[in-house]
């Protein structure tokens, strides 16, 4: 069954400072990934190692973080949000400091593998929101902090370009270990702990299992390049990471408490959520590539626009700045049109850009437009994900659900490094020993881009549909917070009733837990003023209804609904039998 902590006081969850706090640790855990941007090409030097070496001071990042953020988000669901948030975030402050304190390469790999940890905020972020906040604003929460990734990655080129051209580069690790401390107290000043909590152990088998298919999945993609896409080493990877993954996802179907539900990740609210996820990060990335390159090029190159580091690491930041400004206008969309619609806009938005893009590489400015463009259709998209997650899965799988979905963006982000550093090679000039990127590598690149949005506009729409909540008043499994308890009137498909004492008189704000055969929540709400309640169920079967309200002895009962569009009512009484109507 559910467990419950209060490790805090729960009217701290409403604080106004919650979103803010949780936001700023995504951007800080987003600014690991660019962070080193600026000064790529000057790694080799800079570490005294050759280039293929050099290589994996990204790729451990890259790794590290889509290895961890799936199981962060697992044991947050199990043990505390807010907990392994705080840990995830202290791991990479160890490692900034262990990469400021070194210029020699294992020491160096070992500090940015500890810091790719920290990705698993993000899911843990959207998650304690969820168990915190009241509906309205959950909506522009969530989108705000899905957005923190991109956020943080356009904000840090502009910056980690003006610390390595002014400073000495090890400065961005001192700078990044500032910041992780300064989200740490923070977050333990503001953040409560979330009392939602997922029933078993940890999966050490599935976690196992699931990064070592992982590693081998992704490895051969970002380093495909130098082994060569045709080695026996590269597709020997491939293939050893498909057996682990089937092999894997047979485990995960048998056992009681996976890692990753299966059987709720192949639902199609999450199924083509997490497939676009894959398509947005794709698009997310291209221009990330493509624009600083372009800047940087020399005039002389005929095509090249002749800005410094800087220059062009402040025309690519309204990337960021747009996707950030985006989350309130997505919550006002979402709400009136649902995350469904708003998604569909975010991937129409994005193709406009790149379309317009494909002309529009002459001048600064224009990159200036198109980071605008991208960053809001980018902001969008980014911002319905989560609520297209949380509306599909019980609040108990929510930080493992999203960490899952975090992982679809990153696998997208690394095909799309894979695919058009290779494009870029590919169409390169080479003048001195010296390969320089050509205008034709740019647009097709945008074209590549611009394909991957169609496919994820297709994806989006073939998400079910789902009626705005004002319409349908259904509360959907969640947290007792997320739920409006004027709206728990009625349920289709699911257990509707009232919550009452002894003496048969409503009890208001009482907490009813629904959980499933498999002693999982499925869902949570609370009682309106007048004792009523509405949960949905996620298929037929027996369920148990838990109950409990301050003042009264907690109940437990059993119910069984057949899996149609029916009401099962049910009410419950505190302390006494269940009495079903």
């Amino acid at each position: 069954m559910t467990r419950t902590t209060n490790d805090q006081p729960t009217g701290r969850a409403t604080s106004g400072a919650v979103v803010p706090v949780l936001a700023f640790a995504g951007i800080v855990v987003a600014v690991m990934q660019t962070l080193l941007v600026p000064v790529i090409k000057d790694l080799p030097q800079l570490l005294s190692t050759a280039p293929s070496n050099a290589t994996w001071v990204l790729t451990s990042t890259l790794l590290s973080g889509a290895v961890a953020t799936p199981i962060m988000g697992r044991l947050g669901d199990l043990y505390g949000k807010r907990r392994l948030l705080i840990a995830g975030l202290a791991v990479m402050v160890i490692g900034a400091l262990i990469s400021a304190l070194t210029s020699t390469l294992l020491p160096m790999i070992v500090g940015r593998t500890l810091q790719g940890f920290a990705m698993g905020a993000i899911p843990l972020g959207i998650g304690l929101m969820r168990d915190m906040l009241p509906r309205e604003r959950l909506g522009s929460a969530m989108a705000l902090m899905s957005s923190s990734i991109g956020v943080g990655g356009g904000l840090a080129l502009p910056a980690a370009a003006l610390v390595a051209q002014h400073a000495d580069w090890h400065t961005l690790f001192y700078g990044a270990a500032g910041l992780g401390a300064l989200a740490i107290a923070l977050t333990l000043l503001v953040v409560p702990e979330s009392e939602v909590r997922a029933e078993g152990t940890f999966d050490v088998l599935g976690a196992l299992g699931l990064s070592a298919g992982l590693v081998l999945f992704l490895l051969p993609i970002t380093k495909g390049s130098d082994w060569d896409w045709t080695s026996g080493l590269t597709l020997g990877m491939f293939a050893a990471s498909a057996i682990v993954l089937v092999v894997w996802g047979g485990y995960e179907l048998r056992t009681k408490a996976p890692l990753v539900d299966l059987r709720t990740t192949a639902r199609p609210a999450v199924l083509f959520t997490n497939l676009a996820s894959i398509m947005v990060g794709v698009s997310f990335y291209v221009v990330s590539l493509v624009l600083p390159q372009l800047l940087q090029l020399p005039k002389e190159t005929g095509y090249g626009l002749g800005q410094s580091m800087v220059v062009a690491g402040l025309l690519v930041a309204p990337l960021g700045l747009t996707m950030m400004f985006t989350a309130p206008v997505y919550a006002r969309l979402s709400a009136k049109y649902g995350p469904k619609t708003t998604l569909i806009l975010g991937m129409l938005i994005i193709a406009i850009g790149y379309g317009a893009g494909l002309g529009l590489m002459t001048a600064p400015w224009q990159s200036l437009v198109i980071s605008v463009v991208l960053g809001a259709g980018i902001g969008l998209a980014y911002s319905s994900l989560p609520a297209l997650i949380v509306g599909a899965v019980p609040a108990s799988e929510t930080g493992a659900a999203n960490g899952l979905n975090t992982l679809m963006r990153s696998i997208g982000t690394s095909v799309s490094s894979a695919v058009i550093g290779m494009v870029l090679a590919n169409t390169a000039n080479t003048v001195n020993g010296v390969e320089i990127p050509t205008m034709h590598g740019f647009r097709v690149s945008f074209l590549i881009a611009t394909a991957a949005v169609a496919i994820g506009l297709l994806m989006a729409l073939l998400l079910p549909e789902r009626r705005p909540a004002a319409a349908h008043p259904q509360l959907r499994a969640g947290s007792a917070e997320e739920a409006n308890p004027a709206h728990a009137e009625q349920a289709l498909r699911g257990f509707r009733g009232r919550v009452l004492d002894a003496e048969g008189t409503p009890v208001a704000r009482a907490k009813v837990t629904l959980i499933d055969r498999r002693g999982r929540q499925a869902g949570a709400t609370l009682s309106a003023s007048d004792g009523s309640y509405a949960l949905t169920v996620p298929a037929q079967g027996p369920y148990v209804l838990a109950a409990r309200a301050d003042g009264h002895a907690p109940l437990a009962s059993s119910a069984t609904h057949a899996g149609d569009d029916s009401a099962v009512d049910v009410d419950l009484a505190l302390p006494g039998e269940t009495v079903t109507a």
